[in-house]
């Protein structure tokens, strides 16, 4: 009998209407639980009166397999116990996600063990290359680097899959097999492997449409020392709501201009649904194995 896989969604912020809590990544939270063998618990951060919130701050004694950290904050999104909770959970062999925006939303993941050091921001742990610590999207002038312009909300990118083809790209039932086209947005994050650390690699680059760039898109790390997979991801974009159905809204304070691309081809969200697929069967398997295969998927 296939075990289930329990799978956590979380926000960094309490509920606001007028933000980007986990409601606005309902599509998501679908497509997760329809999938075989998948049980998923959706939540925002409730911090108690001392500030930690009680599901992160003990994560560890959870009956999670995977968590999909959804850092959506100003970089206040957890406590000191709430990060320490969350390693300890890695630590103890199971499996992240761990995804921010821009500039510094999400900077809080920096206290993540192992994987937060691959992520960059405007004030902590900025890009090792100071050519990059410069903006890239100029459109939105209150956005400051890192800020790489993919496309608008609503568009698809096209991505280069670093060879060898990660099996988290792997899609054989996709023309050419494999994922080829992620949600855009006008002002993505930077990611990138962690000096010293050497179970883990870019798998996935976009390309700048305002300057060209090549930037990662994502970071996979393998399960080594009692740590569990994880990824590290660009932008929360690539999962809301809004970038893959348009017409689903969005906070008020979005005010660039949104695209069509998926309302016109609606088939190439096939290749975003299939990539949440395989993260997350790829992520409950800490040492190896394909969990979609063992289940029938």
């Amino acid at each position: 009998m296939a075990r289930t896989i329990r799978a956590l969604l979380q926000t960094t912020i309490p509920f606001r209407e007028d933000d980007w809590h986990v409601g606005r990544f309902s599509l998501l939270k679908e497509h997760l639980a329809s999938l075989p063998g998948v049980e998923v618990t959706v939540r925002d951060r409730m911090p108690s009166r001392d500030g930690d919130d009680p599901v992160l701050s003990r994560l560890d004694d959870s009956a999670f397999d995977e968590a999909w950290i959804l850092a959506v904050d100003v970089d206040d999104g957890l406590s000191a116990a709430d990060a320490a909770g969350i390693s300890r959970f890695h630590r103890r062999g199971r499996g992240l996600l761990v995804t921010r925006d821009h500039q510094d939303i999400g900077s809080c993941l920096c206290a993540l063990e192992r994987v937060g050091a691959a992520h960059h921001f405007h004030t902590r742990n900025p890009e090792r290359d100071p050519a990059r610590c410069s903006d890239d999207d100029r459109e939105t002038p209150s956005i400051a680097w890192p800020n790489y312009r993919s496309g608008a909300n609503g568009d698809f990118q096209s991505i280069d899959a670093v060879e060898p083809v990660h099996p988290l790209l792997e899609a054989p039932a996709l023309p050419g097999g494999r994922i080829l086209r992620l949600p855009a947005h006008p002002h993505e994050g930077a990611v990138g492997v962690p000096t010293q650390e050497a179970a883990a690699r870019v798998i996935a680059r976009g390309r700048s449409q305002a300057t060209g760039r090549a930037f990662g898109l994502a970071v996979a790390f393998e399960a080594r020392d009692g740590f569990g997979r994880a990824v590290a991801e660009s932008s929360f974009h690539h999962f809301a709501d809004y970038n893959w159905s348009i017409g689903a809204g969005c906070p008020s304070f979005v005010s660039e201009r949104a695209g069509d691309g998926y309302r016109r081809e609606p088939e190439a969200l096939a290749d975003a649904r299939a990539y949440v697929e395989n993260i997350t069967y790829w992520l409950s398997q800490p040492h190896g194995g394909n969990a979609a295969a063992a289940d029938g998927g």
